[in-house]
C-alpha cells in the first residue's frame, strides 16, 4: 500500500534513510534530517510504501524550477522503485508541472535504471569538488579586473546567455527576481571585465564555514586567457575573507575544461549527481 506519510511512519522512514546512508550506491536526493523531530519538520508532500505495516519505501515531491523534484525514491527492494515512481507521477498531476526531476548519485545504477525505464532522460552528471580556499592566488591576466556586485539585469542576462551552454533557467527570471537574489547577504557575484567589457562571472554562496561556487562561466570569445582561473581565485579570496574554510565547486560532465582545471588546482571529488528529467505535459 502507498499512502501519504504520517507521523507514525517516521521511525520506519528514519531506518530507511540510514539504510540509504550505508552506501553511495543507494544515494539520492532525500530528506537531510536523521532524527524524528527534524524529519517531522522537513517532510512536505511525501508518500510511503508499506508492507505488513512496515515502511519499505518512500518518495517525496515538491515544486522545483519549472516543474517538481523527487526526494528518492528510496526502497529496500529494487522491484519497489517503479511502484513509487508511478505513485509520484500520479501525485504530480495535481501540481501540473511541466517536468519531473530526479537526482540520484552517479553510482546509484539501480535507481538510474528504474528512472530510464519510466522514460526519464539524463540531462547531465554534475561533479562536486572541495578544497581549502588557500593556495588559489593567481594574478589576473593583463587587461582583466574582477569586481564584486550585481551589474544590472541586462548585463547579467547577456553574460549568462553567452557563457552558459546547457541551462537557461536564469533567463526566465524577472529583473526584480534577479535583484532580490543578489541582495541576499549570503550571495556574492564576481564579474570579470576585459578592457572594460564584462566577459565572465562567478556566483558564490556562503553558509557557515563553507563557500560554494554555484556558477562560474566565461563567454566563448574570452576563453583560454586564464579568466576562469582568475574568477576562481577571487572566489577563494572572498571565501577566506568571509571566514570559510571549505570551497566547493561543481561542473557538468561535458565541461571538460572546468573538470581538468579543478583537478589541476588540487580539488578533491566529493560526489557526482546525475540529473534526470521527464516531460509530463507531452506524456498526457
Amino acid at each position: 500500500m502507498i499512502r501519504p506519510v504520517a507521523r507514525k511512519d517516521l521511525p520506519g522512514l528514519l531506518k530507511l534513510l540510514r539504510f540509504m546512508d550505508e552506501s553511495p550506491q543507494r544515494g539520492v536526493l532525500a530528506p537531510e534530517a536523521r532524527d524524528l523531530e527534524g524529519l517531522a519538520e522537513e517532510l512536505e508532500d511525501g508518500l510511503v510504501l508499506l508492507r505488513e505495516g512496515e515502511v519499505v519505501g518512500y518518495v517525496g515531491l515538491y515544486p522545483f524550477w519549472d516543474g517538481a523534484a523527487l526526494e528518492g525514491p528510496l526502497a529496500y527492494r529494487e522491484e519497489d522503485l517503479p511502484l513509487l515512481l508511478e505513485a509520484a507521477e500520479g501525485r504530480a498531476k495535481a501540481l501540473a508541472p511541466e517536468r519531473l526531476y530526479a537526482f540520484p548519485r552517479e553510482e546509484n545504477r539501480v535507481l538510474r535504471r528504474a528512472l530510464e525505464e519510466r522514460s526519464f532522460g539524463l540531462l547531465h552528471v554534475t561533479y562536486f569538488f572541495v578544497k581549502d580556499p588557500e593556495g588559489l592566488d593567481y594574478p589576473a591576466p593583463e587587461g582583466v579586473r574582477v569586481e564584486e556586485g550585481f551589474p544590472g539585469a541586462e548585463v547579467y542576462r547577456e553574460l549568462y546567455r553567452e557563457s552558459e551552454e546547457s541551462w537557461a533557467l536564469r533567463l526566465r527570471w524577472t529583473d526584480e527576481e534577479l535583484e532580490e537574489h543578489f541582495q541576499d547577504p549570503a550571495v556574492h557575484l564576481l564579474v570579470a571585465y576585459l578592457e572594460g567589457v564584462p566577459v565572465g562571472m562567478a556566483e558564490v554562496e556562503l553558509e557557515g564555514k563553507e563557500a560554494s561556487v554555484a556558477y562560474i562561466g566565461v563567454v566563448p570569445k574570452a576563453r583560454g586567457k586564464g579568466i576562469g582561473r582568475t574568477l576562481l581565485s577571487e572566489a577563494a579570496r572572498l571565501a577566506q575573507r568571509k571566514g570559510a574554510s571549505l570551497l566547493r565547486v561543481r561542473a557538468h560532465h561535458h565541461e571538460q575544461g572546468a573538470l581538468e582545471l579543478y583537478r589541476a588546482l588540487g580539488f578533491s571529488l566529493e560526489e557526482a549527481v546525475a540529473t534526470y528529467a521527464k516531460e509530463l505535459r507531452a506524456s498526457r
